[in-house]
């Protein structure tokens, strides 16, 4: 239903309820004409106020149609803008995609190609090789032992133990290409196949010899390197026993231990790094007799500058003289005391002596009973 039959069931509703009341006005001053008039005029009144409300509403309705209407056609217009930018959007991004794509592919290629390169200059200067070493007789160690060269000092052996499996085949493949000639034997024939045969064959018993020939090497490689470990192993045995040391000392990872002190020591060891270690040099009977000695001539400058003390003269009879013995001449007792000064002295000094190499003999104990 449309807006025009709206307004048209409105104005019927309101001018049945004016008929309506028309009767009951009627009945009831159906003789006074001022009244009949009044009426007609509050009729023609609500009348023209229906039609002023209608018309009103009728420009406002259009009002808001036509506002409706370019909301609309806004709408759509800015629908069409957004499918267009949305669609340069899409084919931007395509065509940014396939850019990397196509940039991706190049940058393999380039890879591919340069390894190609690397490969076959590789494979050149292994054919020069084995070529010069089939040319030259071999002398001395068949083997050559090769420095560290690359990123972070890997060797190139380390560097290829690192390649992950996809690196390796794709590796692989590369150097199949060149190395696998192609087979063309289309449009040949018998006599040619027969040729090409033979030359296959050819082919086949030459890689098989330098495959022979490079197994017998390694093995000889493997047998040098085994017989030069022991002859290092017997040189490191040699040098242990010459500083007193255990055969397999040196002949580990590590070298052995310094033993720097003993934990039956309780005194302070003033010895430095290096008379420590030459301890174990095979020298510790030289430094035992060179601290003797000087043990010795220390205690014996200490004893030559004592004072030393004579006994008292006496007048009269000499202490423990007996009856019957000779009186003793001038200065004989001098010399008597002083010869059993002297005796004294040298006991004193060998019991000094004896006491010092009881001391060493006793630490020489100690030291032997720590070694084992």
């Amino acid at each position: 239903m449309s807006d025009e039959e709206e307004y048209t069931s409105e104005e019927e509703e309101v001018v049945e309820e004016t008929h309506e009341q028309k009767p009951a006005a009627r009945s009831e001053d159906a003789g006074d004409p001022e009244f009949i008039k009044r009426q007609d005029q509050k009729r023609s009144d609500l009348d023209d106020q229906l039609k002023d409300y209608i018309n009103e509403w009728r420009k406002q309705r259009a009002k808001e149609e036509d506002e409706l209407k370019k909301l609309k056609e806004k709408q759509a217009k800015r629908k069409v803008t957004r499918a267009e930018e949305e669609q340069r959007m899409a084919q931007r991004k395509k065509e940014e995609e396939e850019r990397r794509v196509r940039e991706v592919e190049e940058k393999k290629q380039r890879e591919i190609e340069e390894k190609r390169q690397r490969l076959e200059e590789a494979e050149k200067k292994r054919q020069a090789m084995l070529q010069a070493m089939k040319d030259k007789d071999k002398k001395g160690p068949n083997f050559t032992i090769q420095k560290k060269e690359g990123a972070l000092g890997l060797s190139p052996n380390a560097i290829e133990r690192n390649k992950t499996k996809e690196q390796l085949e794709e590796e692989k493949k590369i150097s199949l290409s060149f190395r696998i000639k192609p087979l063309s034997i289309d449009g040949l024939g018998e006599a040619k196949l027969r040729e090409k045969a033979t030359e296959l064959w050819e082919l086949i018993v030459k890689l098989e010899t330098e495959k022979y020939d490079l197994e017998e090497r390694q093995k000889r490689q493997d047998y040098d390197l085994k017989e030069l470990k022991e002859r290092q192993k017997q040189q490191l045995r040699h040098k242990a026993l010459k500083k007193g040391l255990d055969p397999e000392a040196l002949t580990g990872k590590y070298p052995p231990k310094i033993q720097v002190a003993s934990k039956y020591e309780r005194r302070v060891d003033t010895r430095s790094y290096d008379d420590k270690k030459k301890l174990f040099e095979g020298g510790l009977e030289l430094y035992n007799k060179e601290v003797m000695e000087k043990n010795w001539n220390e205690k014996k400058d200490q004893f030559g500058g004592r004072q030393k003390t004579r006994l008292p003269k006496w007048f009269g009879e000499r202490p423990g003289k007996k009856a019957g013995d000779p009186d003793t001449p001038e200065g004989e007792e001098d010399v008597k005391a002083d010869e059993e000064a002297e005796d004294e002295d040298e006991a004193e000094v060998e019991e000094v002596v004896e006491e010092e190499e009881e001391e060493v003999e006793e630490e020489e104990e100690e030291e032997e009973e720590e070694e084992e």
